[in-house]
């Protein structure tokens, strides 16, 4: 059984794609780095995938889904970072009810650091085809006030990352895809 979490690699007009969406890869690799320098051992899968080719239609994404979508009742949630790294607020969910109320009841967790709202829907072209099939998935919510200054300009360079706030979308990344990963059951469909 699989908690996936991801990000993508798109910059592919100009700058260097760290705020879009090279944060969102940074982030779920740091997840996973963090849950194993803890040494955490969940009684599911957690996958990092580094999606490609989104911006030209989502190619890495559609092969990836050909590839595994005969294990579709093995993916537990699927987990895609695609707005920045900016100061989050929570995520978007896209699930039934019951799955609704387990996600909510694990932000709780994130009270601490104030990120604990659940919104509807989580947005991610590259977990669409999960999802549409009915798989729950996630996105991150933080704060897009300057997303695009930087988005698809020469100005997304590693100097609009701010440490602090990349700190804050892992702690929320780790600890949601370990707890979904070492729950007893999966999230209901």
């Amino acid at each position: 059984q699989i908690v996936l979490v991801s990000g993508h690699l798109d910059s592919w007009d100009v700058g260097q794609g760290a705020m879009d969406d090279g944060g969102g890869a940074f982030i779920s690799w740091e997840a996973l780095s963090l849950i194993k320098d803890l040494g955490l051992r969940p009684k599911r899968t957690l996958r990092l995938v580094l999606w490609t080719a989104e911006e030209q239609g989502g190619i890495g994404a559609k092969q990836y889904y050909q590839l595994h979508k005969e294990n579709i009742s093995n993916f537990d949630i699927v987990m895609e970072s695609d707005e920045g790294t900016f100061k989050p607020s929570g995520l978007g969910f896209t699930g039934n009810a019951k799955a609704r109320d387990i996600v909510k009841g694990i932000m709780t967790l994130l009270q601490p650091i104030n990120v604990t709202d659940v919104y509807d829907d989580a947005d991610g072209t590259d977990i669409n085809y999960w999802m549409r099939d009915g798989v729950p998935g996630a996105s991150l919510h933080d704060d897009l006030s300057k997303y695009f200054w930087f988005h698809h300009s020469q100005g997304d360079t590693m100097t609009v990352q701010d440490p602090n706030q990349m700190n804050v979308c892992a702690a929320v990344w780790t600890v949601v895809s370990y707890v979904i990963a070492d729950m007893e059951e999966m999230l209901p469909r």
